[in-house]
């Protein structure tokens, strides 16, 4: 049998990714043997020095109704937050909060941490909220402390082009960060920063309720996983959330990082994650 000629289904997207310096993210379609059109592997393997990947979990189903006590770390050294509900929210308040609306109004006035008085707006998040894909950065840099907004800066720019790249456009899936509030300078926000913030994060996925999570670079990785090991290390292996079920989680670069590191090598690595977290939602609708 001759060569065939394999489609490309992204091929809208493959224009806005050459202008905005990214092609490197869809790769052309080629001729290929029929022999060689094997489904693809979904789960990479880890290197050997790597841990080994965490079994894949179950597909989506509810949320179990009884949920562990919700508690919040001691937050840094020398800062002292206050003890109003608006400033320092209740766990009890926000952890029971009955959809999005109610938690981002109930948290948008939090100084629980030292990031909260340095803020210029709270960067609750935005999407679908029963969206079945969710990406979950770092934390808000210049650009998003200033419209209030999760990814909207340079990197958004990318990260928008991604979510195309996969067959969704943004206000079909759900971003949000660890850390609600711009950290100084961009720096990565500290365990006790990022902890403090963890429950209205954790409260947000429990309401989306997202077949599939993407996290975006080391820190979602670490302060929401507890995983140590470097991205590099763990990118493009599934990894899972237990809340109250078991949720997905593919890891991949954070788009500011493919940005910094811009190599065939890093860019292929992040289009290899993605499609890895869209074959999921295609094999469990």
């Amino acid at each position: 049998m001759g060569p065939i000629q394999q489609p490309n289904p992204f091929k809208p997207w493959a224009d806005t990714l050459r202008e905005l310096g990214v092609m490197g993210l869809v790769r052309e379609s080629v001729p290929v043997e029929a022999s060689a059109l094997a489904p693809p592997q979904l789960v990479p393997s880890l290197p050997a020095e790597s841990p080994a990947p965490v079994p894949l979990p179950v597909p989506r189903r509810a949320l179990a109704a009884a949920k562990p006590p919700v508690t919040r770390p001691a937050t840094v050294p020398g800062y002292t937050p206050p003890d109003d509900p608006v400033g320092n929210p209740p766990a009890d308040i926000w952890a029971s909060a009955p959809d999005l609306a109610s938690l981002a109004d109930c948290t948008k006035g939090c100084l629980a941490c030292p990031l909260g008085p340095g803020r210029f707006r709270f960067v609750f998040g935005e999407g679908n909220p029963k969206a079945r894909l969710m990406f979950i950065g770092e934390g808000p840099g210049k650009d998003e402390d200033q419209q209030g907004r999760p990814f909207v800066g340079k990197a958004g720019e990318l990260l928008d082009k991604m979510i195309g790249g996969m067959g969704f456009k943004r206000d079909q899936v759900y971003i949000a960060n660890v850390v609600k509030c711009r950290p100084p300078d961009n720096r990565t926000p500290t365990p006790q920063e990022s902890q403090t913030c963890l429950g209205y994060l954790k409260r947000q996925i429990e309401l989306i309720d997202p077949s599939v999570i993407v996290t975006l670079g080391a820190t979602p990785l670490k302060e929401l996983l507890g995983v140590q090991v470097g991205i590099t290390k763990v990118r493009g292996c599934w990894q899972r959330l237990d809340l109250g079920r078991a949720i997905p989680v593919m890891p991949t670069f954070h788009p500011a990082y493919v940005l910094r590191q811009y190599t065939d090598e890093v860019r292929r690595a992040v289009w290899s994650d993605l499609k890895a977290a869209r074959a999921w939602l295609e094999e469990h609708p």
